[in-house]
């Protein structure tokens, strides 16, 4: 089928097609050289008489997409159809995608995980201020070059879904499966007409459970049954999966993966609230009360030891210089102004003291960190 697309997609203008990139199912990819631009870009292309596809609602509805200017969006340039084509044209971005990273490196550091998935969640609210869901969010349309990530097919599973619906029911016809079964929100799965931003955030959700576990909450590779289990089965906690996940992240994550589209996080925007108000994972701002309690503690006994060093050293100071103004070798302001030296050095040992202590803890919490990655 390749070579066959490459043949026809040469009759395309303004295009020079060089190579295959991938793709699946009924679309294929292609790299291109932009002749006007001399510029790289990708060439997603798929069948509209085997997708039952209409050509010009599937225009309509890209050129909405094409609108979405944001760092963390791939933005669409063009699309169309040629010699019974369906095109749309991107810029191609190197680097690999997240379904490449994961694998090979398996799951991802925690603090990596999350600036990626800041990254995904500022582009999707972006994209929903501007009316447009993604549908289709997973590590294969994520792509990471110089560790920012940039998301790719903004508008084209909406694209498809009304460029295939029928006159009234609103739905997809042919057959065709708008979403992959292992990211879907269960209202996408029972082909709910009212979709909204709230089933990318159950995508986003899926894909932070993989980024930080290595697998979906959902496996197997039978569609169907990943399906029901969108619907039916409860996904085990992010948290029995790997030690060492903020509990503040993993409780973000299983909101985002509630199965009533009500109890998860009510728009993307509110989603990097949450994000930005749990700061970077492996510092304090992420850290419970509790934990923050219980280091609060470690550092003061930490604390405890040079201070009792102190106070007996200066006991013994003052009681000697008491001694000696008794005995009248030192007159008795010396041995005040001494009393009142030794007091004033108290707070700052005690701070000292508990500042290392709090260090060392924090560097202790930092190495059992990097063991868990």
């Amino acid at each position: 089928m390749a070579d066959s697309l490459v043949d026809r997609l040469a009759a395309l203008p303004g295009y020079t097609v060089e190579r295959e990139l991938g793709g699946g199912g009924m679309s294929r990819v292609f790299l291109a050289e932009e002749t006007a631009l001399h510029r790289r870009v990708a060439i997603k292309v798929l069948e509209p008489q085997e997708a039952r596809v209409d050509v010009d609602r599937f225009r309509r509805e890209i050129m909405l997409a094409a609108r979405l200017s944001h760092p963390h969006i791939v933005p669409l340039l063009a699309a169309g159809e040629i010699d019974g084509l369906l095109y749309y044209v991107m810029p191609y971005v190197e680097g690999d995608s997240l379904r490449s990273q994961i694998r090979t490196g398996g799951p991802m550091a925690i603090d990596e995980a999350i600036r990626i998935l800041r990254n995904v969640a500022a582009a999707l609210a972006y994209a929903h201020q501007h009316g447009i869901i993604h549908r289709d969010i997973k590590p294969d349309n994520i792509v990471v070059p110089g560790g920012i990530a940039v998301v790719l097919d903004f508008g084209v599973s909406k694209a498809l879904a009304a460029s295939t619906a029928g006159q009234n029911d609103g739905l997809t016809g042919a057959g065709l499966a708008i979403g992959t079964p292992r990211y879907m929100a269960p209202e996408q799965v029972m082909a709910d007409p009212d979709i909204d931003g709230r089933a990318d955030i159950y995508a986003w959700g899926i894909l932070t459970y993989e980024l930080l576990t290595g697998a979906t909450p959902f496996g197997g590779s039978d569609p169907v049954l990943i399906a029901r289990a969108h619907i039916a089965e409860s996904p085990a906690p992010v948290a029995s999966k790997r030690t060492g996940i903020p509990p503040a992240v993993a409780s973000l994550v299983m909101r985002c993966l509630e199965k009533d589209r009500t109890r998860r996080p009510a728009s993307a925007a509110e989603l990097l609230d949450l994000l930005d108000s749990i700061g970077t994972p492996t510092g304090a701002r992420g850290m419970s009360l509790g934990a923050a309690a219980t280091r609060g503690a470690s550092g003061a006994a930490a604390a405890l030891v040079p201070t009792a060093v102190y106070l007996i050293a200066s006991a013994c100071t003052v009681s000697g210089l008491h001694y000696l103004g008794a005995q009248g070798q030192i007159g008795p302001r010396f041995g005040v102004l001494s009393l009142v030296g030794a007091l004033l050095g108290l707070p700052i040992v005690v701070g000292l003291g508990l500042v290392s202590g709090l260090r060392r803890q924090e560097m202790g919490d930092r190495r059992q960190e990097t063991g868990l990655r």
